[in-house]
């Protein structure tokens, strides 16, 4: 990525930090408003929130797949700086697998036996 790039990115996380810790910003899931079930995404806002806070369990609790992505995400930077030519397979393996981890996630934490992997409800 470019310079400019990682400006932009900085001044949008800054903004959304300040929007979610002021508690300006809400994001309803239109899949859980129209299904009644969870989906992988479930729940990042009040995780990011409990993060900025400081409350790491609370934000784990509230969603966990967060940190996957994050790290998978660090990864495939790591990999793209290294190794520039053979980014691209390292590249779809990544998105598979966060893919396929995704899935698994929304799946699960919509059964009873695995309730621990839904938001926290307020």
């Amino acid at each position: 990525m470019k310079r400019k790039d990682y400006i932009i990115i900085v001044i949008f996380v800054t903004l959304m930090a300040i929007l979610v810790l002021t508690e300006r910003i809400a994001i309803p899931c239109i899949f859980n408003k129209v299904t009644g079930l969870y989906c992988p995404g479930c729940g990042i806002t009040r995780a990011i929130k409990a993060l900025l806070k400081g409350n790491f369990s609370e934000s784990f609790h509230n969603n966990v797949l967060l940190y996957t992505v994050i790290p998978l995400l660090i990864l495939n930077e790591i990999i793209y700086r290294l190794t520039k030519k053979k980014y691209k397979k390292a590249y779809n393996v990544i998105i598979t697998v966060l893919l396929i981890v995704a899935i698994i996630f929304g799946i699960l934490r919509n059964f009873s036996q695995f309730s621990y992997l839904a938001p926290i409800e307020y």
